[in-house]
């Protein structure tokens, strides 16, 4: 892996991104709308908005970063930009970790403003320092960034992108802790809502609304980074030129 080209692989995203408007307004304010609705479905109960709004908040990056990472990176490559790309003197991993850095960059500005809006225009209380709920948020997002990539090796068409939502996204969202506490699940649910990735974001999280403690999120934190360095490593080695 080159440094180098990573750079400059990450620099050509960011100018394709600067120049899709509706692709980075998505990326940027879709989150704070979302957390916003959520707020003010809840005006007049805000003990459900602060139940409800970390593990949203943990949700809402994770859901936008893994669509448009899957689509982006597979338009790519459906339109030869990536064979072409490949047939210079870059690997597998410069061009994902280029994708990475790129839409790593966009999630911390993504999380930061999620995390102002929630905390300092919404009110959801925080008792946890309000730095290590956006490194929680960041890593979200780069949670999806990777599986993103990773899911894009595995579609032909964009269409099948989108289509692997319901099979890696909503069962972690059913699972992870927002609907029913992880330990007032079914025996077998619990046991594979432990090793979804979500989980342990949902858990810092709320961790962090209830307790100024940051061991438990400190874990859970290098967690979903381990899964998210994973998902890109297999990302790499699976990732095709072209589709057949």
């Amino acid at each position: 892996m080159n440094p180098r080209i990573t750079a400059a692989v990450a620099v050509r995203v960011l100018t394709q991104l600067r120049r899709d408007r509706r692709t980075m307004a998505m990326l940027l304010v879709l989150p704070c709308l979302l957390i916003t609705l959520l707020w003010w479905m809840f005006e007049g109960a805000p003990a459900t908005f602060d139940r409800l709004g970390p593990g949203l908040l943990a949700i809402f990056p994770f859901i936008v970063m893994f669509l448009v990472t899957s689509v982006t990176t597979l338009r790519e490559r459906s339109s030869g930009t990536l064979e072409r790309l490949l047939a210079m003197p870059m690997g597998k991993l410069d061009f994902l970790g280029g994708y990475a850095l790129a839409f790593g960059l966009v999630a911390t500005v993504q999380s930061v403003l999620a995390v102002t809006v929630s905390v300092g225009l919404l009110g959801l209380e925080v008792r946890g320092p309000i730095w290590l709920l956006t490194a929680v948020a960041v890593a979200d997002a780069l949670l999806g960034t990777a599986l993103g990539l990773l899911v894009s090796a595995f579609a032909g068409t964009e269409f099948q992108a989108v289509q692997f939502m319901p099979a890696i996204v909503i069962p972690q969202i059913l699972l992870c802790g927002l609907f029913v506490p992880r330990a007032a699940l079914p025996d077998v649910l619990g046991a594979i809502s432990d090793v979804l990735p979500l989980s342990y974001a949902t858990d810092a999280m709320q961790h962090l609304t209830r307790s100024a403690a940051i061991g438990e999120v400190v874990r859970d934190l290098a967690v979903v980074l381990a899964v998210a360095v994973a998902g890109l490593a297999l990302g790499a080695a699976t990732l095709r030129r072209r589709t057949p």
